[in-house]
């Protein structure tokens, strides 16, 4: 299958290292998670669970993210955040090391909100720099750090395609860094009223990965509006070879009857 699933937002009836093994259970070989701790240096022993529970299950970890903080609380990540530099770096090795040991490309680096009292263009060049070591950090294993539009987050600042670009380019102009790519949520992208497939047009072959939900909702493809598969099939002529991360909400008994029922046709 080109699907994997995000195990952070799917499966989550279950403790978190049983998905692996009900995503393989469910017909699916790779799987992704936001930061599946809850510090950025965890414990050597959490890490190795973590690995073995990807192992056992026999799928490929695709994708994983940075520490972003403290998500259900309202945090999108510690990249721009000048107070919490030190916390982001210091998970670079660890989150390196999960992507050694498990073969991962794909690491989201979600920028971060807006912090009140803090000039929006300190926070930038904060955000420039920690982007730059995480490039630094993942590319020996040939990685790839994910720049992500996001929707929810009134205080988060890349919004559309062409916002999280600028910051790509910004990060390859003063590092010469080229493994940074746009993390394509076509539901994110589409919340926010950005034109999907003037992005997909414009961008579908640099794309660093796509992931999908359906609007209104957030909830499985077919379940609202969104055109996915019309905007997939395109990105893929258009040169986009990567997975689809499914990151939607479903209760786990129905989770992927759409996915699989077009899998059959």
């Amino acid at each position: 299958m080109t699907y994997t699933v995000n195990c952070s937002i799917l499966l989550t009836e279950l403790p978190l290292l049983e998905r692996p093994a009900a995503a393989k259970a469910a017909g699916f070989d790779a799987v992704e998670f936001w930061w599946p701790f809850s510090t950025s240096v965890p414990l050597d022993s959490e890490v190795d669970a973590f690995i073995a529970a990807i192992r056992n299950a026999g799928v490929q970890l695709s994708g994983l993210n940075f520490n972003a903080g403290d998500m259900p609380g309202g945090d999108r990540g510690l990249v721009s955040w000048p107070a919490r530099g030190k916390e982001f770096r210091d998970n670079l090795a660890v989150v390196a090391a999960i992507g050694e040991a498990l073969g991962t490309k794909g690491f989201n680096a979600l920028y971060g909100n807006r912090i009140e009292g803090i000039d929006p263009q300190a926070q930038d060049a904060v955000a420039i720099e920690n982007l730059a070591a995480a490039a630094a950090a993942v590319s020996p294993i040939g990685g790839t750090v994910l720049v992500e539009p996001v929707s929810g987050a009134d205080r988060y600042p890349l919004r559309t395609a062409a916002q999280a670009v600028d910051v790509i380019e910004h990060v390859r102009s003063c590092t010469g860094d080229s493994n940074l790519a746009l993390l394509a949520d076509f539901y994110h992208l589409a919340v926010n009223g950005d034109d999907v497939a003037a992005v997909i047009e414009k961008h579908a072959g640099e794309f660093g990965h796509i992931q999908i939900a359906d609007n209104p909702g957030r909830g499985a493809p077919g379940s609202g509006e969104l055109p996915l598969d019309a905007w997939i099939a395109r990105s893929r002529e258009l040169g986009y070879t990567g997975y689809i991360g499914l990151e939607y909400k479903a209760p786990i008994e129905t989770a992927f009857d759409t996915i699989l029922a077009a899998q059959t046709r």
